[in-house]
């Protein structure tokens, strides 16, 4: 069964602005509710149910809001920081008014992709080691990357802390500066660079690609965002049901 909210909360979270905000707008009479205005914020609706009306425009209610985002080098995983900008930042319009965080980390001075929601369930089943969802990355190293590699990643490489998890590298270029991609299904700090340094290379390039089956939409430039289609968000959650 449905639970009804206060009017003042559902407005706030669709990007109405505060809750003072929210309450000058409702105390204005521009909100009706199943075609009668209402002047109490404290009023209660089922906003999945109830036609609602902000200023003349129906209002479209979203349970939980799902972001893909391409996370720009200096910017850093994190909800409120007071030195560096966060990936929340990054947001505009009702996207910052929702309790949004990011469902995982990506180092500051990596790229790729960013998963911001508000649906706590789902992060949960994603970030848990239990589902075992991969996240893929694009690497470039320094130094010459061999199959010895690839069977050290494939065995789990230790280091000074633990013994990560088999993962899988891909070799797309041997040389100098090598290319390749990897998935692993962890995500511990420094990680990926962790495990290249335990073999005698330097990451100077790291690109998160895709998080499971979910991969970042490559017309998206480094700091832009969008929402989840329905179609990748039910890849996404296929990862984990």
């Amino acid at each position: 069964m449905e639970k009804k909210e206060r009017i003042d909360k559902i407005l706030s979270m669709c990007g109405f602005g505060t809750r003072k905000d929210v309450k000058k707008i409702i105390k204005e009479g521009e909100v009706m509710v199943n075609g009668e205005v209402i002047k109490d914020a404290g009023y209660h609706v089922l906003p999945e149910v109830d036609e609602i009306l902000v200023f003349g425009e129906t209002l479209v209610f979203k349970r939980n809001i799902y972001i893909m985002l391409n996370k720009p080098k200096g910017v850093i995983c994190a909800t409120y920081d007071k030195k560096d900008k966060t990936v929340v930042d990054l947001l505009e319009g009702e996207y910052s008014h929702r309790n949004l965080f990011p469902v995982g980390r990506l180092d500051k001075d990596a790229e790729g992709l960013i998963l911001l929601t508000d649906d706590g369930m789902l992060a949960h089943k994603l970030l848990s080691p239990k589902s075992k969802v991969f996240k893929e990355y694009y690497v470039e190293v320094e130094g010459y990357l061999t199959q010895e590699d690839i069977l050290a990643f494939e065995k789990g490489i230790q280091l000074e802390d633990f013994k990560t998890q088999p993962a899988e590298l891909t070799i797309i270029e041997s040389n100098k500066v090598s290319k390749a991609k990897v998935k692993i299904s962890e995500g511990k700090f420094h990680q990926i660079k962790r495990m290249f340094e335990a073999l005698g290379k330097r990451v100077v390039y790291l690109k998160r690609t895709a998080i499971g089956a979910l991969k970042l939409d490559s017309t998206l430039s480094p700091g832009e965002w969008r929402e989840l289609t329905d179609e990748e968000l039910k890849i996404l959650k296929e990862n984990v049901d």
